[in-house]
Formats: structure tokens, C-alpha cells, sequence
């Protein structure tokens, strides 16, 4: 499958190595196609993987995976293009943290709101889903780093079949289907950015990012 990366930070770069092991040919967006962190992780790759500008990657890829700051994601995809981006899954990763007053940063959209609902609002025909976003980047692609795999993540969006189609990727990433929760609708991506706080209290306390949540009932 072509999936396109968007952002060339941490996040993207393991995602998009991870893609490349398990078979997907992935082109790495960014504001130049002459971006030097992509070039460089494109060089570390095998021959699946390229590097162009965001509307280079939205249109190659039959899936997105917004890797970008929370920040910079709307300017981001408006650059990627609408028809670049229409009608395919989004994968949203990103966090709408907002380090203008230093850190801890606060959080841009919160409570009544979302990035991923902003996202679904402005391009509506884009079949947006929230992933990944409350861990370390680490673990999104390889959960076996802690209890064996055993820990939860979670997912929401508007649109079964792209729910769907996200599990599968993250089964293929060796999570197991049982502990990824589907919490619902796109709203549901409020409790998912919220979390990022305490997600950075506790990195803050531990120095370690190889920590995550555990539903247990």
C-alpha cells in the first residue's frame, strides 16, 4: 500500500520506518521536497521510501498519517491540498500542544473541542480517525517493549470502515485487537489530547517514555 507520512519529526520517522519494514512503499511530506531530515531518513530506508512536499505525499498515499506538531497540522494540511486528501483515512497522531509559554506547554484545543474535530470540520469529506497519539513513539509500532504487549490503546472517529481499516494497521504494528478500544465518534479525540498533560507528568517523574494506560475491569 502507498501510505503517505506527514511530518519528519520522531513520530513520523518511526511510523514511516515501521510501514517500510512491513511491506508499504511510503513517501515522508514536508515543506520541501528537499527537506534534509527526510532525505536523511530516506537514506537509512530501502527503495520504498521517498521524500516530497506534503501535496506530494497526500497524493500518493491511499492512507495519511499526520505525524506533525499539533500546532502547524492545519496549515499543514491545507498545504497538502483538499483534493490530495479527500475522500481517503487520516490517521491523526498529533497533539495540539502549545509550547509558546515554555514547558509544560498547555494545550490549544481542549475541553469543548479538538484538533481531530477541527481536522474532520474543515475537510469533511476526509475520513478522519484519532490514533496513537498517548504514547511514546516507540511503542505505537512495537507495544512488546512493555508487559509483553499487554496495554491499551485507543481509537475514534466518524467512519466504521476507517476505524476498521486503522485496527488492521495497528495489528499489523503487534497490537493485539483486543486492547484497542474504540471509544466512538471523532468528539472522543477531546479525552485523547487531554490526556497529554498527565502523559507528560508522569514522563516528567519517571524520565522514561516506556510507559502506557491498561484497561483493566
Amino acid at each position: 500500500m502507498n501510505i503517505a507520512v506527514l511530518g519528519t519529526g520522531s513520530v513520523g520517522s518511526t511510523i514511516g520506518s515501521k510501514l517500510i519494514e512491513l511491506g508499504h512503499n511510503v513517501m515522508m511530506g514536508s515543506r520541501t521536497a528537499n527537506n534534509e531530515k527526510a532525505i536523511a531518513w530516506v537514506g537509512k530506508q530501502a527503495d520504498k521510501a521517498a521524500t516530497g512536499t506534503f501535496a506530494d505525499a497526500a497524493s500518493f498515499g491511499q492512507i495519511i498519517i499526520n505525524c506533525t506538531a499539533g500546532t502547524a497540522t492545519m496549515e499543514v494540511l491545507k498545504l497538502a491540498g483538499e483534493t490530495n486528501i479527500a475522500g481517503k483515512v487520516l490517521i491523526d497522531i498529533s497533539n495540539p500542544l502549545d509550547f509558546s509559554k515554555g514547558f509544560p506547554p498547555s494545550l490549544s484545543s481542549v475541553n469543548t473541542h479538538s484538533l481531530a474535530e477541527e481536522i474532520q470540520k474543515t475537510f469533511p469529506t476526509v475520513e478522519v480517525v484519532k490514533a496513537l497519539n498517548t504514547m511514546w513513539a516507540g511503542l505505537m509500532v512495537n507495544p512488546s517493549l512493555i508487559n509483553s504487549g499487554d496495554h491499551s490503546t485507543f481509537i475514534c472517529g466518524n467512519d466504521p470502515e476507517a476505524k476498521s481499516i486503522t485496527t488492521q494497521l495497528l495489528k499489523s504494528f503487534g497490537w493485539d485487537e483486543k486492547n484497542i478500544l474504540d471509544l466512538g465518534d471523532i468528539s472522543k479525540a477531546r479525552g485523547l489530547e487531554m490526556y497529554l498533560p498527565l502523559w507528560l507528568s508522569i514522563y516528567g517523574a519517571t524520565k522514561s517514555g516506556a510507559f502506557n494506560i491498561k484497561i483493566v475491569s
